[in-house]
């Protein structure tokens, strides 16, 4: 892909994942299948299928699981420019797991080469020229957690939006086991900086106590739009000036639920890089979200340009009627017809 300058970058570490090819117990499992997971290479993704020219920044191990994620992000339309290898660290990997309905997840991922990052990375001249010519940076708490180097990273990625003028969003990814006798300051400080708080009501009442929107505005300063996602599958966007917009999630048949927040999160961030209002946007995130949820890998080809604005336009009776599936899209709004 030829070297540019994206609209979004988006932070963090990327992972190989292998997902067990049966529901035997894991020491039986002989087969896995092999793609690409992390949350903010997710996002890459999801941005750059909906049109948004998208970078993604981070390390990677010398390794052949590190030259696949860059091909798989590359197929995608996501730009890579800004990638170091280190010759050192392997890349990250995880072990999807899926037994008597439950999945699970098994981390191998410490002393990867993206826990490796630290606040001196982003003096690298290919990654300090994205970060001037960005609109947005997108990172998550999972970034502020791998390592206390990755965590002072993100300190200093917050001083320079204050410089650079990019939009910084931050998806919470609550992740308990990361922080186990770890002081989540770093995250805390990440959140209060933000322009965007992306973060779901469960996992905001495991970390801040509270997953009531007014109270989390409190918690976090009067800075973000912070965007609760709820138990009651609704999204809230709480705006600076007070402005509340909710928009209930799509019906969808679940086939996997992993990677659903993330698409949910491209979509919301495309939109609003798109200047749409915020109802579309919240819209935009929940069909991205829909896409992904109907398939069993971490992530998903988004609706066409049609159905989506169909979608995005669509009265409030429609959006309530419309139904999401392996089998496709149904819904008033596009004739009755599945796409």
């Amino acid at each position: 892909m030829a070297d540019l300058v994206p609209r979004a970058v988006c932070l963090g570490e990327a992972m190989i994942m292998l997902a067990a090819e049966t529901g035997a117990p894991l020491e039986d499992v002989e087969t896995f299948r092999r793609s690409v997971g992390g949350a903010e290479c997710n996002v890459a993704g999801g941005l750059a299928a909906l049109g948004i020219p998208t970078g993604w920044i981070s390390r990677l191990g010398a390794d052949g699981f590190g030259r696949h994620v860059l091909s798989d992000l590359e197929s995608r339309g996501v730009e890579v420019g800004g990638v170091e290898d280190d010759p050192t660290r392997p890349t990250g990997l995880y072990v999807k797991h899926t037994i008597n309905g439950r999945t699970r997840m098994h981390y191998y991922r410490s002393g990867s080469a993206a826990a490796a990052m630290d606040a001196d990375f982003l003096d690298r001249p290919a990654v300090r020229n994205r970060l001037v010519g960005a609109e947005l940076v997108h990172t998550t708490g999972i970034t502020a957690a791998i390592s206390t180097t990755a965590a002072a990273l993100l300190d200093r990625l917050a001083a320079l939006r204050d410089t650079l003028g990019f939009t910084l969003s931050v998806d919470l990814n609550w992740r308990p086991a990361l922080w186990r006798d770890t002081d989540p300051a770093p995250l805390w400080r990440l959140l209060r900086a933000a322009d965007v708080v992306l973060i779901g009501a469960d996992e905001a009442a495991l970390f801040a106590g509270t997953g009531d929107p007014d109270e989390l505005r409190e918690l976090f300063g009067a800075r973000a739009t912070i965007v609760v996602k709820s138990d009651a599958h609704v999204a809230l966007a709480l705006e600076p000036g007070g402005r509340r917009t909710e928009v209930p999630a799509l019906t969808v048949e679940v086939v996997e639920p992993v990677g659903a927040g993330d698409a949910f999160a491209a979509g919301y961030l495309a939109a609003t890089l798109q200047g749409l209002p915020m109802e579309q946007r919240l819209r935009l995130g929940h069909l991205s979200a829909a896409a992904v949820l109907a398939v069993p890998d971490d992530h998903a080809t988004p609706p066409d340009a049609r159905v989506r604005q169909a979608l995005l336009d669509c009265s409030d009776d429609d959006w309530a009627n419309t139904q999401v599936g392996p089998a496709g899209i149904r819904s008033p709004a596009l004739m009755g017809g599945v796409v």
